[in-house]
């Protein structure tokens, strides 16, 4: 199993759902960045369950770190994370054993780990792990704005309601801040819950798509061929449990256009080479061209539904009817976007110092 991710700024994770903690060590960071504890705990609160949008294990997440940090900055030693699970009902997922859930990481598991697995609430699968991720990632976002790089990430569709797009980029970044559901329209917002209270009230769930935006990153980051910005931010985007699609600028919609129609022309604002339009997303060659990084991330619908399922129980061979029990979330898509933000900031950070060295970060 792989749980350590990136270069010169490494993210290992630890822990499983059900377990005492999960958590996760930050190394190559270097000395003297401040922790911002409260800023900490925003991000942390955006990835939170909240009302009935929301599963009800509800866990407070505290955050300790427990190496790496003295009087608020980072010391240049490796960081650990840890955070302590205090709402663990294990009992509700005996079955798991020996009867998956559809479209879950439980038969997959099965597969490769057999009787050993740790099957507790979805185990090391579960997007309980990403919790750790939320706070590395707020460590490292905190450093990035002190040079002026900033990321944000909002829900783009949900079940057919659409949200705006990005306007000013700094100004919404600043709005989804104070957001604990993170849709830039507030009428939009209030539709997009209204949806997953009724898909939870059915015993159903709702995926959807987000979109995220990244500024204030200089041109020339990236290193082709094989750790290109898309390709590094792509690995790591799907590596959160739930993210089954990811395009960068236009996308997609690339296949229907003409290279008049999908070209952005050079041009020259207030002294600065940038690009009329942006539908490659700021990323040319790997590389950035120093315009906002724009990409979209596919979430699907929570596989744990409180609808009777098809599935198969491992021991016998043979066919049965799930009927699940549990704590799950109706959707995990508003509750996501702190985890995109978080993973983005490692991506970005490791490019930057790949570039400049460890110390600029500073």
């Amino acid at each position: 199993m792989k749980n350590t991710f990136g270069n010169n700024i490494s993210v290992t994770l630890f822990g499983e759902s059900h377990g005492e903690a999960i958590g996760a060590i930050v190394d190559g960071l270097p000395s003297g960045i401040r922790i911002d504890d409260d800023f900490i705990n925003s991000k942390m609160m955006q990835r939170a369950a909240r009302s009935d949008i929301s599963t009800d294990r509800r866990e407070p997440d505290v955050v300790k770190l427990i190496s790496g940090v003295l009087n608020g900055y980072t010391t240049g030693t490796p960081i650990c994370i840890m955070i302590e699970n205090k709402s663990v009902h294990s009992a509700d997922y005996s079955y798991l054993c020996d009867t998956p859930r559809p479209s879950h990481a439980d038969y997959a598991a099965y597969v490769k780990w057999g009787e050993f697995r740790d099957w507790r609430g979805g185990g090391h699968f579960s997007g309980r792990i990403t919790a750790p991720l939320v706070a590395a990632g707020a460590i490292i976002s905190y450093a990035l704005r002190q040079k002026g790089v900033f990321i944000g990430t909002h829900i783009s569709e949900l079940h057919g309601v659409c949200d705006r797009h990005f306007d000013n980029y700094t100004d919404d970044i600043k709005l989804l801040d104070k957001k604990p559901f993170p849709a830039l329209d507030d009428q939009r917002e209030a539709r997009m819950s209204e949806e997953i209270s009724k898909a939870r009230a059915e015993g159903d769930s709702l995926g959807g798509i987000l979109e995220s935006v990244i500024v204030g990153l200089e041109a020339g980051v990236g290193e082709p061929w094989f750790d290109t910005v898309e390709g590094l931010l792509a690995h790591a985007l799907f590596s959160i449990p739930g993210i089954k699609a990811v395009e960068f600028g236009a996308g997609f919609a690339f296949a229907d256009m003409k290279g008049s129609e999908a070209n952005d022309h050079l041009c020259i604002d207030n002294g600065k080479i940038c690009t009329e339009t942006n539908n490659n997303g700021g990323v040319n060659g790997g590389i950035t061209n120093g315009m906002p990084i724009l990409f979209r991330t596919a979430v699907k619908p929570t596989p744990s539904i409180f609808k009777n399922q098809k599935t198969v129980r491992i021991s016998t061979g043979e066919e049965t009817v799930l009927s699940l029990k549990g704590r799950h979330d109706p959707a995990i898509i508003h509750r996501a976007r702190a985890v995109v933000d978080a993973i983005s900031a490692i991506v970005i950070a490791d490019l930057l110092v790949s570039k400049h060295g460890t110390d600029w970060l500073r």
